[in-house]
């Protein structure tokens, strides 16, 4: 029977994960290719071979590279905001909304400023840590051009009435279309940045945008490639 063969594309597509992790895969001798013309492909047999293969710690490293792939749909490196200028939390949602505006993500930065308000004075959206999850109460899709999530960061902490008393200098602002984008984004910051001292100092001290991109979007799934 033939082989059956996948482009790096459909290889990503059947992990779940872009098309870099399964670069850096091959560039790291985890998986073979096969040359189809001018094009590189891997066999199906020798991926599914693979997954099989994998333990329960490399299944843990690939279901979070999934979701760091997931959370790429929103997010871009270039969506970092380093030391702006600000002297309260409005000013800081204002420096925000201007950069999602410059970033065309959306049209007007001052009707982002005014829901994000509205939803901070409902209660604060800083989480602890020194970081706020800046959003708006309502989901707006008509209003946001894609869905995306902005980093930011002060250039001094900001007194944010958060739930630990502490003033915040990180800043996430969601702009996303349904529940699910939310919902999935806040667990992903959660479980993959809030609650990691060492991760929430780069993001406070690094000068290095790749350094802080690193951090947010984590690192591509590196091991040994298991002996025949």
């Amino acid at each position: 029977m033939a082989r059956k063969l996948l482009t790096m594309k459909q290889a990503a597509a059947q992990l779940k994960v872009t098309i870099s992790v399964i670069r850096e895969m091959i560039n790291s001798k985890i998986l073979e290719t096969v040359t189809s013309g001018n094009t590189i492909k891997l066999d199906k047999a020798e991926l599914d071979e693979w997954l099989a293969s994998l333990n329960e710690e490399e299944v843990k490293k690939l279901s979070l590279q999934r979701s760091i792939s997931h959370f790429n749909d929103y997010y871009k490196p270039e969506y970092i905001f380093l030391d702006f200028e600000a002297d309260n939390k409005y000013e800081a949602i204002a420096e925000m909304s201007k950069k999602a505006k410059e970033l065309g993500i959306v049209r007007d930065h001052r009707w982002l400023y005014q829901v994000v308000v509205a939803r901070e004075e409902l209660v604060s959206t800083a989480v602890g840590n020194g970081v706020a999850l800046l959003h708006a109460r309502h989901f707006h899709p008509s209003k946001i051009k894609k869905p995306s999530v902005i980093f930011g960061r002060s250039k001094d902490d900001i007194e944010f009435d958060a739930v630990d008393n502490k003033p915040v200098k990180l800043y996430f602002m969601l702009l996303l279309h349904n529940d699910y984008q939310h919902l999935f984004s806040i667990s992903y910051l959660s479980k993959n940045i809030i609650l990691s001292e060492a991760k929430l100092k780069i993001l406070r001290e690094s000068d290095s945008p790749e350094a802080i991109a690193d951090v947010i979007i984590g690192s591509v799934i590196k091991k040994e490639k298991k002996k025949k």
